[in-house]
């Protein structure tokens, strides 16, 4: 779809794709390691996808945690899919620390305190996309 900004970019810095989906890492200074995983076809809802593809794209989902949780370590992982402002079916998965600005709430919450921002260093950013690609080569 030509207006919908998942389906003309990436959304994020490239790191892994087939043809159901990829995986980005949002540059966030203040949620490092944020990425998301977005489906390659313009499909608005879950329950658009059959339970095969469904089944697929969580387990994709459920890799990168995986993956962002072993090299980030952080307090927790919030697992997000809103479209309300990009109709276009993707997963955020967000690794949260007690000093990011919004902890405990959301990220799209009020801040609680001074933004701290927390670049991704080089050796971090290559870690994280090594551990996702190789967790994704055996799906």
């Amino acid at each position: 779809m030509a207006d919908c900004e998942l389906c003309r970019d990436p959304g994020g810095e490239l790191i892994w794709q087939d043809g159901f989906c990829r995986v980005v890492r949002v540059e966030d200074m203040d949620y490092p390691g944020f990425c998301r995983v977005i489906l390659t076809h313009h499909i608005k809802e879950m329950t658009d996808l059959d339970r095969h593809q469904r089944e697929r794209l969580m387990s994709v989902v459920f890799v990168v945690e995986e993956a962002v949780r072993e090299i980030l370590l952080p307090e927790k992982i919030n697992l997000a899919s809103l479209g309300n402002m990009t109709p276009h079916l993707h997963w955020h998965i967000i690794p949260r620390f007690r000093h990011d600005r919004t902890f405990p709430g959301p990220i799209w919450a009020t801040s609680q305190r001074e933004t701290v921002s927390m670049p991704l260093d080089a050796n971090t950013a290559r870690r994280l996309k090594t551990a996702i690609q190789s967790r994704l080569g055996g799906i």
